[in-house]
């Protein structure tokens, strides 16, 4: 069955994890496309700056690395991509969802309406457009569905009116005098800097806070762990120091530290690491 935005929601709470990740996954969950095509993104998917992300969750960009880990290591399985280039926003999606099977109690009734379903819903974009003389997009129905779509394309950074400019451009030099929506979406999907043009600068980021000193310490023994397969190292771990001496470890960094569990688990890995007591 297809995930839904109540079902994400229902797992986010069951899974066990940090109140910080818990609010990271929701804030995650918000953004998702449950539209095939709006704002460009594919259904079940989120586009988000790391900047953007820290900003909305009050706290480092390190230490957003460590949240997103913690989702990327839990049952939610998040996974992030970025294929738009180095300065295109990263894509989200929680992968434990992509062959999620049918349950009885949570399939829908013949009766379900929800507009994610309706096939004329798939996409934002449609009818179509005259290629005309007027080149200001504003004096179109176009610029907001422009303006909505690129935040996830490779025109991210390009001004609405430059995207319209040059699609306008790009359609008169072969002749087409109509054209349909879907085009226009295609068109920003497989964007070009064209040479000479400089694209917009991308928004400073507000500034993050200080890292203190204890928190750079704990951050740089996380960063020594290897959090992809913990419980493998736990396993290793507690076969050389024994569970009850893994737990005091555990339970000596959260005191230290005041961090979540998650946290003190991957900081003391980390700190075997750097002892040598297991591999990386």
């Amino acid at each position: 069955m297809e995930p839904t935005t109540g079902l994400i929601l229902r797992r986010i709470t069951q899974t066990d994890l940090s109140v910080s990740a818990h609010k990271l996954a929701t804030l995650i969950l918000d953004g998702i496309a449950w539209k095939e095509g709006y704002n460009g993104l594919s259904r079940g998917t989120a586009a988000f700056t790391l900047s953007v992300l820290a900003e909305k969750m009050g706290v480092s960009r390190q230490y957003l690395t460590v949240l997103l880990s913690e989702l990327e290591a839990s049952d939610l399985e998040l996974v992030r991509q970025k294929p738009n280039g180095k300065f295109a926003p990263w894509l989200f999606r929680f992968s434990a969802f992509d062959e999620e099977e049918e349950t009885h109690d949570l399939v829908s009734g013949e009766g379900d309406t929800s507009l994610s379903r309706d096939n004329n819903n798939k996409t934002i974009f449609s009818g179509l457009i005259e290629i005309t003389a007027n080149s200001n997009v504003f004096q179109t129905c176009w610029a907001n569905l422009i303006k909505a779509a690129k935040t996830a394309l490779p025109c991210w950074n390009v001004d609405t009116q430059v995207i319209w400019d040059r699609f306008l451009a790009f359609n008169r030099t072969r002749g087409n005098g109509r054209v349909p929506a879907g085009f226009l979406l295609g068109f920003m999907r497989r964007w070009r800097t064209a040479p000479g043009i400089a694209p917009r600068s991308e928004p400073t980021p507000a500034p993050m806070r200080k890292i203190e000193p204890k928190e750079r310490e704990l951050l740089e023994q996380i960063q020594a762990a290897p959090s992809a397969n913990r419980q493998f190292h736990a396993s290793d771990l507690c076969r050389l120091i024994g569970h009850a001496g893994y737990e005091a470890r555990v339970t000596d960094v959260i005191r230290q530290f005041g961090c979540q569990r998650f946290a003190a688990i991957l900081a003391v890995h980390g700190r075997a690491v750097l002892a040598g007591e297991i591999s990386r």
